[in-house]
This record gives C-alpha cells, structure tokens and sequence, in this order.
C-alpha cells in the first residue's frame, strides 16, 4: 500500500471505529465490520471509496471460494455501514449477493449424552460452565460474562445482561444449578465474576480480571465430545430436566 493510501485509509478506519461505537453496536458487530474494511482494503491494495460493482462484484465472490456466506454477509453489511457513515454516500444494493435460505433442525442431545459429556470433562471450570449453560439454555457469552451479583437464589432467577440484541433478560434457575454453582463459588470465591480465567488455577481465580478463555471454552468441548465419539453439535440452548451430580 502505497503511504499516501495508506495515510487516508487510516483516516477512513479510524472514522469508521468510532462511527460504529457511537452507533451502540454490540461488541462482535464491531469487529466483524472492522474486520470486513480492513479485509476490503487489503484486496483492493487501500481504495475504499471508489469501487465500482464489477470490483465488488470480484471481491464477494473471491471472499465466497474461501469462506463461508456468513462471511460474505457480514463483509457486505460492514461496508455498507462504511459508505452511510463513513463516506456519507448513498448505498445501492449489491443485486448479485443473495444468500440461499436455509431452514436447519439442531441436534437434539439427550439427557444421558449430555450427563456423560459434563462427567468426561476433566478440568472442573469447564465442566461446570457446560452444565450451567446447558441447564439454563444460555448462549456462550451469557455464560462467561456471568457475574454472581446476577444469581437471585430468593427468586430462583438469572439475570443475563447485554444479551442477544444488546437486552436484558430473565432466565429460570434450576434447583440443581443453583447448588452446583454455590460449591463451585466456594472453591474459587471471586467477588464479582461467576467463571474467573484459570490462568492462576483455582486457588487464585479471586485475583482474576476477566472470565475463562473463550476459544478454551470452544477447544475442549471439541476435544471432550470428540473423545466421547459424539457425532452431533453440542448446543447450549437445550433444557436438561435430570440434572447429574458433577462434583
């Protein structure tokens, strides 16, 4: 990239950025229409702001043979978010890009197939996490960023913030749950956060500034059910009505 492109696509990025923070948008929007500009400037060597709809045209299709329409989907949204904003440019529809629809039915996990996924997962954090997740039906990141101050023992209730479309909601909270979260707070004892990073272990996870690893999360529920030559998608939006004892 030559500095002079190089100067006023820093300009535009930085414009960009701040746009889309002051447009409230929820964290992984950001950086996934973040990354779709700095992956549009990589391919176009820093033009930005005079594509014509062959370039385009070259570029979601190119992006397609690698990765996945929602990919696509996501870069086409970010820039378009960058030519409103940014450019202050109307926006014409990119006609070619069209998504196929497609309606997919989950894997149902049973009750036993998830009972033995929470006993063959070894490190007690994780293990943990899965049940309450799958008990309570949370999505990963309600899970990590569960805080104890959200735990109503009194009403049996969860209060799960900046959920899904940047809401709040109320989750029901199983008996069983409850329980195996009070032991599990008492071997930890963090002040704020219900599932603290285990970078010092248990015995210092009530130093911890941020929650467990969310691709550590991803990696060894990979590798469990792969051990335990479960062929489905474990989800965590399934409701167990037997819970197991994990402890």
């Amino acid at each position: 990239m030559k500095p002079s492109l190089e100067s006023k696509y820093n300009h535009y990025y930085s414009l960009h950025c701040k746009h889309l923070k002051l447009q409230g948008l929820q964290p992984k929007t950001i950086e996934a229409y973040s990354r779709a500009i700095r992956r549009i400037a990589t391919y176009f060597n820093g033009h930005l702001d005079n594509l014509s709809q062959d370039q385009l045209l070259d570029y979601f299709h190119d992006l397609l043979g690698r990765l996945s329409w929602s990919a696509v989907k996501l870069d086409l949204y970010g820039l378009k978010f960058f030519y409103t904003h940014v450019l202050a440019k109307p926006w014409v529809d990119i006609p070619m890009i069209k998504p196929p629809r497609c309606t997919r039915i989950p894997d149902i996990v049973t009750v036993a197939e998830a009972q033995q996924l929470f006993m063959s997962t070894r490190q007690l954090s994780y293990r943990v996490f899965y049940f309450t997740v799958y008990s309570m039906g949370l999505r990963l990141g309600e899970g990590l960023n569960l805080k104890v101050g959200d735990i109503d023992a009194t009403r049996m209730r969860v209060h799960i913030r900046n959920a899904k479309g940047n809401k709040d909601r109320l989750v029901p909270l199983p008996l069983a749950t409850l329980q195996v979260l009070r032991q599990f707070w008492a071997l930890h004892r963090h002040p704020i956060l219900m599932f603290p990073n285990r970078t010092r272990g248990l015995k210092g996870a009530h130093l911890a500034e941020s929650p467990l690893d969310r691709g550590g999360v991803q990696k060894t529920i990979g590798l469990v059910t792969k051990e335990m030559g479960l062929k489905k998608r474990f989800p965590v939006t399934r409701y167990v009505t037997a819970m197991p004892h994990i402890f």
